[in-house]
């Protein structure tokens, strides 16, 4: 079937991955690496992280949860200095491939695992920051968070909620995130995923997808920097 939507993550894909900013800091404090990740893995759907991006929980209690999680394990983390983190850099290479896909009449939509701190969708944490991520997502025609929908990525439901919002079959649907966990459920309902290590990786995997082969579009790249809204 041929593609008609491509779908995003947004943290990690969209701007840099809140996991780099991780590792930075527990390479600064001394902390072992992976401290973070390790936590937000461990009992995946009923730990702090997990409850927060639900919106089961406000901001304060996540400080006072992860942190207790993290001093089982012997160290001293409050979860309050991860939500700093939490807001990456825009990607501008991504943000005008959005603008590609945008102009040549692709539906375009976001899922995104975020919690209810900072301001809007993308978590900033400053005024000018925060217009910056609202005017990326101005470019989607659907966002889904998990903060206010209450379902977390990789649950089925919410990849579902992106396509019927959509109004498009799975089948029809490129989705690329960071994350393979993130990926898989995706793939079983029948989207293209791509998992993205790179931003160079994900725009050639995704001109594949799109079909979009040598000559009429050699390499995204260049046309996606070229790309304006």
């Amino acid at each position: 079937m041929t593609i008609r939507a491509v779908i995003f993550d947004f943290g990690g894909v969209v701007t840099s991955s809140p996991f780099e900013a991780f590792e930075r800091m527990e390479e600064t404090r001394g902390l072992p690496h992976g401290l973070v990740r390790h936590i937000n893995a461990a009992d995946p759907d009923g730990n702090a992280w997990a409850r927060f991006e639900r919106a089961e929980i406000d901001a304060a209690a996540f400080d006072r949860l992860f942190a207790e999680e993290a001093r089982a394990l012997g160290h001293d983390l409050p979860g309050a200095d991860v939500l700093a983190l939490l807001a990456g850099d825009v990607r501008p290479r991504m943000v005008a491939a959005i603008d590609r896909l945008k102009r040549d009449r692709y539906k375009l939509g976001c899922i995104t695992n975020n919690v209810p701190s900072g301001v809007g969708a993308g978590m900033a944490l400053t005024p000018d920051r925060a217009a910056e991520i609202a005017a990326i997502l101005a470019r989607f025609d659907e966002v889904v968070e998990s903060s206010k929908v209450g379902i977390r990525k990789p649950d089925p439901r919410i990849y579902a909620m992106m396509t019927d919002a959509l109004g498009m079959e799975p089948t029809e649907c490129v989705y690329l995130d960071d994350l393979g966990i993130n990926c898989k459920p995706a793939a079983a309902m029948g989207m293209t995923a791509i998992k993205v290590a790179t931003q160079d990786q994900a725009l050639t995997d995704l001109e594949r997808a799109l079909g979009l082969d040598p000559p009429f579009a050699p390499s995204l790249t260049p046309s996606f920097q070229e790309a304006r809204p």
